[in-house]
């Protein structure tokens, strides 16, 4: 199943269950923006001095197994945007989430995509909006948590992790960590380190090809991580088993600094939803999972069933 821009709120699998209202509180976003309207993102400053207009933009796409792979991937993309923008943009291969969040709040990056459990992190923390993510021809996108291990490791359900050592990728991930915690508590009063032994492994990829390797006993993954290795033959159908997959999320949020110049800012939007997918690397990279264009969205919509998520899983956006 694909979620739609109309679907996505009703999707939320623990607010019975946990008896979440779904509602959100706006002192979530740290003091240092403002948010007027209620939208839940850092507003642009009122005073245009504050507005940045660098000659050089940095991209950064979420941490994966190959940053060099993906500044290939990226490529044209960032060439259209320095097109359409007038300024020379350059790829940042980022190592981890932490590196990512505190390079925005720095000022060091301008545009980038959060994965799905980050992008609240990023909003309130470090006035990240994102305005966008990548769907499908017929508006259709997201992907599933999915529970994995080796063949043969006697693990056949989620109950019989007990005992056993599952890797979590990080505590901002939504389906590397809240997500699968929650749920493996709800569904099978599992607890990490009461009940089975929590190691944490940086990425989806590393979680991966640990499992592969036989490194870890399972891995709670993004299943469109997995099938983007699989396409590029990185690992195979036979060395993996699913004993668990979640109802549908959604994918990577992209977006830029809250505080960019606002001529700006609309040019570098612009310049997602007119970028044409067909012929290029990235509709090549993601062309498993359907990936054909960029979507606009909004957070408040969006992102609620994460931060349905969040709030069950009693998260903290310490901004500090």
């Amino acid at each position: 199943m694909r979620c739609s821009p109309f679907t996505i709120s009703t999707l939320c699998i623990f607010c019975a269950a946990l008896l979440i209202t779904g509602s959100q509180v706006y002192a979530d976003l740290s003091p240092r923006y403002q948010d007027i309207n209620h939208d839940l993102v850092a507003d642009v400053p009122t005073d245009p001095a504050r507005w940045r207009n660098p000659n050089i933009l940095i991209f950064a796409y979420t941490p994966v197994e190959d940053p060099a792979l993906y500044s290939q991937v990226w490529d044209s993309f960032i060439d259209y945007v320095s097109a359409k923008t007038g300024k020379e943009i350059r790829f940042f291969p980022v190592q981890s989430n932490a590196a990512q969040l505190e390079a925005i709040r720095a000022g060091r990056l301008h545009i980038a995509g959060f994965n799905t459990g980050s992008t609240p992190v990023a909003v309130n923390c470090t006035g990240f909006v994102p305005f966008t993510l990548m769907a499908a021809e017929d508006g259709s996108y997201g992907y599933e948590m999915e529970i994995i291990t080796f063949p043969g490791s006697g693990i056949e359900t989620p109950a019989d992790l007990r005992g056993r050592r599952l890797a979590f990728t990080s505590p901002t991930s939504n389906s590397g960590f809240k997500a699968p915690s929650t749920l493996l508590d709800v569904e099978f009063s599992l607890q990490a380190d009461r009940d089975f032994q929590a190691v944490y492994s940086g990425s989806h990829d590393n979680s991966i090809l640990g499992v592969v390797n036989k490194d870890y006993d399972a891995a709670a993954i993004a299943n469109e991580v997995l099938q983007r290795m699989q396409a590029r033959d990185v690992v195979r159908a036979d060395q993996y088993v699913s004993i668990y997959t979640s109802l549908t999320f959604p994918t990577t949020a992209y977006g830029l600094a809250h505080d960019l110049h606002p001529e700006l800012a609309t040019k570098i939007r612009d310049a997602f939803f007119s970028f044409e997918w067909e012929g290029s690397a990235l509709k090549r990279e993601f062309a498993d999972a359907g990936m054909a264009q960029f979507l606009p969205i909004n957070y408040q919509q969006h992102w609620q069933v994460i931060r349905d998520i969040d709030e069950a899983t009693n998260t903290i956006y310490n901004c500090d």
